[in-house]
């Protein structure tokens, strides 16, 4: 009886998570365990033997190269007079973790993330992991052009505002070394310390001009502590001269 109700419990959740992706994307899975393990973040890993630990982790590894592709190519032809700078920054928006974040919350994919329920650590890009995990998934599951065309024709097209994303900015760090290069300054990004221990590590990112230290920031990735340090570090110089739009 205890495996009848436990086989039953797993089939039903396997039936509900096929559904909601139906839902979202439009598409049964096939592979349903895929997806399952895409929405697991490393918080609630499970271990299964010889304490390896499994989590999203490998899947987000694999869906960001998809990802990273895919918008590539899309940029590629929608802009076809672009230089390459303009075409990587535009990619680097769009896979942005802030970006990712929200896409995840609009999808209603973090409504789906496994995850540890810790309140001393938000987990701030659990979300757009889960995210670029489930695209590892669906490569898997599906192939590259049915995840290639789901990204661009219902995800892409149908949530991002190219017209924002162009305007907008929203990498602190580029707009830093861009404004350190046009006023002749040395910048660098120097970690500091690492600060805790596995899922719960965070990064001491200070920002040095001409090897003087402007402000320091922290965040549970390398990348995230440069952003919030370089961020800083523009509030300041625009606060003493306004030399900075």
């Amino acid at each position: 009886m205890v495996l009848r109700s436990t086989v039953k419990k797993l089939f039903s959740a396997d039936k509900e998570l096929s559904k909601t992706l139906k839902n979202i994307f439009g598409f049964y899975p096939g592979n349903v365990f895929l997806y399952q393990l895409a929405f697991r973040h490393k918080s609630a890993s499970q271990e299964i033997i010889n304490g390896y630990r499994v989590s999203n982790e490998r899947l987000e590894y694999l869906g960001d190269a998809i990802l990273s592709a895919v918008v590539a190519d899309f940029l590629f032809k929608k802009f076809p007079y672009k230089n390459e700078g303009f075409l990587t920054e535009m990619r680097a928006r769009i896979v942005s973790r802030v970006s990712l974040n929200k896409l995840s919350q609009k999808l209603g994919i973090d409504q789906l993330v496994q995850k540890s329920k810790d309140q001393r650590n938000p987990f701030r890009s659990a979300n757009g992991d889960a995210f670029e995990a489930f695209i590892g998934a669906m490569f898997l599951d599906k192939g590259y052009n049915f995840t290639r065309k789901i990204l661009i024709e219902r995800i892409i097209s149908t949530h991002l505002d190219m017209d924002a994303l162009e305007k907008h900015e929203i990498n602190p760090k580029s707009r830093l070394i861009e404004w350190a290069q046009k006023e002749k300054k040395v910048v660098e990004f120097k970690l500091v310390s690492e600060l805790g221990e596995g899922y719960r590590k965070q990064y001491m990112v200070e920002v040095l001009l001409d090897s003087q230290s402007f402000s320091k920031a922290q965040d549970f990735s390398i990348k995230g502590a440069e952003q919030l340090a370089a961020e800083r570090t523009l509030l300041a110089i625009n606060q003493v001269d306004n030399t900075i739009d």
